[in-house]
């Protein structure tokens, strides 16, 4: 099973022939609205690969919150939210107080490259977690695999994006403590960075990664002497660096020739590697065959057009 931990969003994607100067209109190509964020593309990402994904996230009250969980429910995903009796960061309450946080996506025709401006997880906090909340969080599995088919190799993962720290810091210490294999998504920086580290297995890192105060050049380094026995890095096309205990190597990024979107493709990345490593596949490998999940995603529209479109099946 995958849990996954962390930030959902509404997306408005518009696709253009090309971004916008200052003062100007551009007219779009086509336009979607579907949710989106980190931990919810990567266990939609799982769901569609096969194995059964649960999803730990703040969406908020309103008509919009109501698209959201009814798209997140669609994609195969189970969603653990605060509920209304729990106390929220900074004394808010979790529920009533605005909507999903919302994405504006502009997709550049002929090129997949994506520009967003989002609200991320700001003044949209998440219960402080209590027993109740982590027991809901680790409860019976979601519906997938009938039990007969789960092989003994299979693991337990959690999966966290750095979005929601208290909730994120409290998620991980229960998840090592049940045995579960904790991963996490390092597409940035984040304030309670520093707090998760120390409690993963794993992290795969963006490109755009910068711990403070470390040189790009070791980063990974930097990372894995914070605790995480494998760390690996994406860079677009180019192979993707891995440091495990110690020894440096890389994985091939498949060759695509035409791509159309690439909103989510690191999403896909993270989800499709904590699949593979709830199905019992070595780090190396699982991000191997991520890799290869995240090319085809990226000849799709949308963090999940591959899904629709290419007929993912599980492994």
């Amino acid at each position: 099973m995958l849990i996954c931990c962390g930030l959902v969003t509404l997306d408005l994607t518009q696709v253009v022939h090309a971004l916008p100067g200052p003062n100007e209109k551009v007219v779009a190509i086509s336009q979607s609205a579907t949710f989106g964020g980190p931990a919810a593309n990567a266990a939609a990402t799982a769901a569609a690969l096969g194995v059964p994904a649960r999803l730990v996230t703040a969406v908020g009250s309103g008509v919009l919150a109501d698209v959201v969980r009814s798209e997140v429910a669609a994609a195969g995903v189970e969603l653990v939210e605060p509920v209304g009796g729990d106390r929220a960061e900074g004394g808010v309450p979790p529920d009533g107080t605005s909507g999903p946080a919302v994405s504006t996506v502009l997709v550049t025709a002929g090129t997949g490259e994506r520009a967003v401006v989002s609200t991320n997880a700001v003044n949209r906090p998440t219960a402080l977690p209590d027993g109740s909340l982590l027991d809901r969080v680790f409860g019976p599995r979601p519906k997938g695999r009938e039990e007969g088919a789960v092989r003994d190799r299979e693991r337990d993962v959690l999966l966290l994006d750095g979005h929601h720290p208290a909730l994120a810091s409290a998620v991980a210490r229960r998840a090592r403590a049940a045995g579960y294999v904790v991963v996490l998504d390092g597409g940035s920086w984040k304030d309670g960075t520093d707090d998760l580290l120390p409690l993963c297995d794993a992290v795969v890192l963006s490109e755009d990664f910068r711990v403070p105060g470390v040189p790009v050049g070791q980063v990974l380094d930097a990372v894995a002497e914070l605790g995480p026995s494998f760390v690996a890095r994406s860079r677009g096309a180019r192979p993707l660096e891995l440091l495990e205990v110690g020894a440096r190597s890389s994985v091939h990024v498949p060759v695509v020739h035409e791509v159309v979107d690439t909103l989510g493709a690191g999403d896909v990345l993270h989800g499709a590697f904590a699949a593979g490593v709830a199905l019992g596949g070595p780090w190396a490998r699982a991000l191997e065959e991520a890799a290869v999940v995240a090319s085809r995603s990226v000849t799709f529209p949308g963090a999940r057009g591959w899904v629709h479109q290419s007929g993912a099946s599980g492994r």
